[in-house]
């Protein structure tokens, strides 16, 4: 029977990335069949039981997921010239804890990585975490997550139009697109919904129609929404919240 990598496995079977499942291993944080395993790359057949230690447990347990509200005019990950990336916002200051008594302590902020991005010229939801199994479900290539957005645009939308948009004929980079939800709220304004993510999608597919985005704002990932939290401002994921 053919054997596969444990962080491998690990990561498919979603206890964790594999950059986390390299780390318990050589830690001794990880049983196979029972028994300890602690060298990297080491196979196993996919049928193999794995289990964590409590170390493990309470390590993946303290990483946090925050959400940004991101203005426009920064960046969401890389820094470019003469912009702000959205990671310098996440200070005390621009906490905003929503009735949440715990305070943020720099030491929690360290080694957040970007999870779904929004071009310069976007707004609202953004998603920092330290989680890799987080990042996966977010962002992974198999991720079915919806992203709703509101989008502002310079006329009203004709009714083929809103059909191209929809029926996932649309070819972008070379691909064809997902099918994607797209309703009008009014005459100037659209709401999509994707399970997918590419470089300023939206955008794109409006540009391919004929459209003019004016305007774009991310308002909820899977099941966690923007809701109040003010234009610049960041909060933890709360512990009930899923996506």
């Amino acid at each position: 029977m053919e054997k596969v990598r444990l962080s491998k496995i690990m990561s498919e079977r979603g206890l964790c990335s594999r950059r986390e499942a390299d780390s318990w291993i050589a830690k001794g944080w990880v049983f196979v069949d029972g028994q300890q395993v602690k060298e990297l790359g080491t196979k196993v057949s996919a049928q193999a039981v794995i289990e964590i230690s409590a170390h493990a447990q309470s390590e993946q347990r303290g990483l946090v997921t925050v959400l940004l509200n991101k203005p426009v005019g920064v960046v969401s990950a890389q820094p470019e010239k003469d912009y702000r990336p959205a990671i310098e916002l996440l200070t005390r200051e621009n906490y905003d804890g929503q009735g949440e008594p715990r305070v943020p302590h720099p030491r929690a902020l360290k080694n957040l990585a970007v999870a779904g991005r929004l071009d310069i010229d976007s707004q609202g939801l953004l998603v920092f975490t330290q989680d890799g199994r987080i990042a996966k479900l977010l962002i992974g290539p198999d991720s079915t997550i919806e992203k709703e957005y509101l989008v502002r645009i310079g006329a009203p939308a004709r009714v083929e139009q809103l059909h191209q948009l929809r029926d996932g004929q649309l070819m972008l980079d070379g691909r064809r697109l997902k099918k994607a939800k797209v309703e009008v709220l009014n005459e100037n304004q659209l709401r999509f919904i994707l399970i997918e993510g590419r470089k300023r999608q939206i955008r794109r597919m409006c540009e391919l129609v004929g459209l003019e985005v004016r305007g774009l704002k991310r308002v909820r990932i899977g099941r966690v929404r923007l809701g109040s939290l003010p234009e610049g401002s960041w909060r933890f994921l709360k512990a009930g919240e899923r996506f």
